[in-house]
């Protein structure tokens, strides 16, 4: 029986789209022209910073980061705030916590996400990231991590993602069960995909996912 609802974080609680179009301004590129390299990276599965690359030939992300941070030293830049949560996050997450499961948030993230993620009091028992643990997805240490955190068995854990690659296939091979959201470009791409088949469920949005517990 699961007791523990773990979260990914970006594309599954945070909407990434204005940190992608707040670089397409800093690279000096439209919108569009990088959200379909971006797009196109996911289906290739290569890494989102080969779409950098390829829409900007030679850019040296740190120091262009770098060199952001000083201009806008007060900005979001690449960062999120709660503006960025999606729609369904916080009623979800209160509402899978009522119904007793212990809500956990660990994802693929930077230092500096933990404090907004922290800043946002969402209902969840706690909040973890890579950066912070020294590992990340799809890393088994990372999932190992999560289940030290959790406190429970990894069968007793649902890891909800909205990628194969980083969420379904590995929070399986550890041992869990796995929800893959169809939200952002690579869970759209992911669903459609035979390996697919290897999560517990596949839901439209985080909703979907106290119903899907009571079935597991």
């Amino acid at each position: 029986m699961v007791k523990a609802v773990v979260f990914d974080v970006g594309e599954t609680l945070i909407s990434e789209t204005r940190i992608w179009s707040r670089w397409a301004e800093r690279l000096g590129v439209s919108h569009f022209l990088l959200m379909g390299a971006l797009g196109g990276m996911a289906a290739l599965d290569r890494p989102h910073s080969d779409a950098f690359h390829l829409v900007c030939p030679g850019v040296d992300l740190v120091a262009e980061e770098a060199a952001w941070e000083r201009d806008d030293p007060g900005g979001l830049r690449n960062h999120f705030d709660a503006g960025d949560l999606y729609p369904d996050v916080r009623e979800a997450l209160a509402a899978i916590r009522a119904a007793g499961y212990q809500v956990i948030i660990a994802g693929n993230q930077p230092r500096r996400a933990y404090d907004a993620l922290v800043a946002m009091d969402l209902p969840a028992d706690s909040v973890h990231t890579s950066d912070g643990w020294g590992v990340q997805k799809p890393d088994p240490g990372f999932f190992a991590k999560v289940a030290a955190v959790a406190g429970r068995e990894p069968g007793e854990i649902l890891y909800v993602g909205d990628r194969l690659d980083n969420d379904v296939l590995p929070a399986a091979a550890a041992g869990m069960r796995t929800a893959l959201l169809r939200r952002g470009p690579w869970g759209y791409l992911h669903a459609e995909r035979p390996r697919a088949q290897a999560a517990d469920v596949i839901v439209d949005d985080l909703h979907a996912i106290l119903p899907a517990l009571r079935l597991m």
